[in-house]
C-alpha cells in the first residue's frame, strides 16, 4: 500500500459550487480527528465537510461522511478513491461551498469523485514497505566508506567509542545484498545485527 508525503490541495467549481480537496497523511484516529476539526474551523462557513480517511499497514481503519449530503454522494466516493489508489494513513476532506445550482446525485458524485482524484494525482506515493533497522559497528577506518553505501536520511543514530556504531534503515529485502558488500568492505571484521522490524512509508531507499 501506499501513502503520501506531505498534505496536497486541490480547488475546483462546477456549476458554481466551490470544491476544495485537502489530502493529509495521518497514523491514527486522532491525528484525524485533530485536522477535521481543523479544517472544519478554517472553513467554518462552508455548506459541507465531507471526508473520508484510511488508516493502517493494511487500511484495516476506514471511516467516511457525507456531511448532510445526499447519502452515497460524498463520502463514500471519496472513500473510493482513497481504496482504488491503494492509499492508507491519508485522510481527505472535500469542502463544499454551495453556489446555488443544484448538481443532482451523479453531478454530486461525479465532484467529489474528481475532486479527490485530482488531489491524490498531485501527490507523491510512498511505498509502505517492510524495513530493518541494522546496527554496524567498525574499526573507525571503515567509518566513511560504509556512510558512503547509505543515503543521509537512512542514517538513525551513531556512536563513538573502541570502535564507531551506526544504526541505518533499509529496506528487508535489501537485507542480504548489505551485508554482503559490508562484510567485503570491512573484510569481515565488522559486527552486523538487525535490531528490529518496522515499516515505513518512503520513495525509494535504494
Amino acid at each position: 500500500m501506499y501513502t503520501i508525503d506531505k498534505p496536497y490541495f486541490f480547488e475546483q467549481v462546477i456549476n458554481r459550487s466551490r470544491f476544495i480537496c485537502s489530502l493529509y497523511p495521518i497514523i491514527d484516529i486522532k491525528e484525524a480527528n485533530n485536522i477535521l476539526n481543523a479544517i472544519k474551523k478554517q472553513y467554518y462557513d462552508a455548506t459541507h465537510n465531507c471526508y473520508a480517511y484510511i488508516i493502517g499497514d493494511t487500511g484495516e481503519i476506514t471511516k467516511n461522511s457525507d456531511d448532510k449530503e445526499p447519502a452515497q454522494t460524498a463520502g463514500i466516493v471519496i472513500y473510493d478513491v482513497l481504496r482504488k489508489n491503494n492509499l492508507t494513513n491519508v485522510l481527505a476532506i472535500v469542502t463544499r461551498y454551495y453556489g446555488g445550482i443544484k448538481l443532482g446525485a451523479g453531478g454530486l458524485i461525479r465532484a467529489y469523485r474528481s475532486s479527490t482524484s485530482k488531489a491524490v494525482t498531485q501527490a507523491e506515493l510512498l511505498e509502505i514497505t517492510l524495513c530493518l533497522v541494522i546496527e554496524i559497528t567498525c574499526d573507525y577506518t571503515y567509518s566513511n566508506i560504509i556512510k558512503n553505501l547509505f543515503r543521509e536520511e537512512q542514517e538513525l543514530e551513531k556512536n563513538f567509542a573502541d570502535q564507531v556504531t551506526f544504526q541505518y534503515l533499509i529496506i528487508a529485502s535489501d537485507k542480504d545484498k548489505m551485508i554482503e558488500k559490508i562484510t567485503s568492505i570491512t573484510k569481515n571484521t565488522a559486527t552486523i545485527k538487525i535490531v528490529k522490524e518496522i515499516t515505513q512509508p518512503f520513495k525509494n531507499l535504494s
